[in-house]
């Protein structure tokens, strides 16, 4: 069965990771995946939330949005609307829990990293793509923190593992691996899975958009999210190499 793109069922969109792609933030890149761009920048601030001050633990939290025509049609901006959506909520709380999976906040000191992923053009997987991008963007602003010796770690104890993101689905009966928009609306089973470089799980979502899905489907799932989400740790490596 033909993909919209040609691809083969367990075949990544290509990847792209371009730091330093927005001059002011301590750490920024364009992250694509394929079709899908994101910004994602991480601020740094000195000082932690009024809850967690004294702890000596640092904080990372994370805000996604869509610009309004990053889609087909236009959406009005949530801030004309005067409230953020469920779906926002949702996802920048994801994109958080996925980063704080891979930093040891003792280590990053009475320090916060705001990581803002902004989609400039939607075709699939956003939210997959910012926490992949998100990642990168933490990296160089752990790394200006380092610089500046305002780290209680050094960078390889304050980021000590990586983190990635890939959506999988099963669209016609198969599973396949990072869906674009023409899958996820048709897709009979949508998931999303979140791995460290070593392939252990940070999160899983899933549900069955049209009926259930049963046990050796799941497995196959997982087993391509897995594979999806290595491969984007050794894109991620490279581009914090280049």
């Amino acid at each position: 069965m033909a993909r919209p793109d040609g691809r083969q069922p367990d075949q990544l969109r290509p990847v792209t990771l371009t730091r330093g792609w927005s001059t002011h933030p301590e750490g920024s890149v364009l992250v694509e995946f394929g079709a899908t761009r994101v910004l994602c920048t991480a601020s740094v601030t000195e000082g932690v939330p009024r809850w967690r001050k004294g702890s000596g633990l640092g904080w990372v939290t994370a805000e996604y949005a869509m610009l309004p025509r990053a889609t087909n049609t236009r959406s009005d901006r949530e801030s004309v609307k005067g409230k953020v959506g469920g779906r926002t909520h949702e996802i920048s709380r994801l994109i958080g829990r996925s980063l704080r999976a891979c930093v040891d906040l003792k280590a990053l000191g009475e320090n916060s990293v705001v990581l803002d992923c902004d989609v400039l053009q939607a075709d699939g997987g956003t939210r997959t793509a910012a926490i992949t991008g998100a990642y990168v963007a933490l990296h160089d602003a752990v790394t200006w923190l380092a610089e500046r010796k305002a780290l209680t770690g050094k960078v390889e104890k304050v980021m000590h593992r990586s983190v990635a993101a890939v959506s999988v689905g099963i669209v016609e009966g198969e599973p396949r691996l990072d869906l674009c928009y023409a899958e996820d609306v048709t897709a009979e089973v949508d998931m999303n899975v979140v791995c460290t470089g070593t392939g252990d799980f940070v999160e899983v979502q899933g549900t069955g958009e049209a009926g259930v899905f049963a046990r050796e489907q799941l497995d196959a799932l997982l087993d391509l999210g897995v594979m999806g989400c290595l491969e984007l740790a050794d894109a991620q490596r490279k581009a914090l190499d280049s």
